[in-house]
């Protein structure tokens, strides 16, 4: 139950303060095209097409993205929904989905 003598910012930051956050990581590899990262990002994180591009040039790049800070139990499913997804069917070459992994926020 809320404190009524707290005002939301305060209730909001202590809430932050006390569950720790968690990054879904998506890890590069030569076996999925830009296509399937961005299609990927879109229809697991409902990302709009421009910032679908942006984490596949990203993770293109850094060899990382971040696609999401959450609560543990909201990375899991993110991770596995990556972990999911299947081969990308532009390289016969492809075996299997992306990876990606779950870090500590702080």
């Amino acid at each position: 139950m809320a404190n009524p003598s707290l005002s939301p910012e305060v209730e909001i930051l202590e809430r932050e303060q006390l569950v720790p956050l968690y990054r879904v990581v998506l890890l590069d590899d030569n076996d999925h095209t830009y296509d399937y990262v961005i299609e990927m990002l879109q229809k697991i994180f409902i990302f709009t097409l421009d910032q679908a591009y942006r984490h596949a040039e990203e993770v293109d790049r850094a060899k990382r993205t971040v696609v999401m800070t959450c609560e543990l139990r909201e990375a899991e499913f993110a991770r596995g929904q990556i972990h999911a997804y299947g081969p990308d069917w532009r390289l016969p070459r492809s075996k299997g989905s992306m990876s990606a992994v779950i870090e500590p926020a702080g």
